[in-house]
């Protein structure tokens, strides 16, 4: 199990995800951050970028902030 410090900008105009240098991450979603939506685009953007499936991926902490913490089930 991994856990990732992640930091969400929603309303993007593109989706994507950039890796820092200390190692956290950056994503850009397109999603607003309403009734769970950038939450369940962050788990499906993380999902195909690490190349794991959906259900590996849980918001451990964070859920109404901008940086959360993921949990990566190997």
């Amino acid at each position: 199990m991994t856990v990732l410090t992640v930091r969400v900008k929603p309303n993007a105009k593109v989706q994507k995800a950039t890796r820092l240098d200390d190692g956290s991450w950056l994503l850009h979603l397109k999603a607003p951050p309403q009734d769970g939506k950038a939450n369940a685009a962050l788990v499906a953007l993380m999902a195909k970028t690490l190349g794991v499936t959906k259900a590996q991926v849980r918001i451990k902490s964070g859920q109404t902030a901008r940086t959360k913490r993921v949990e990566i089930d190997d």
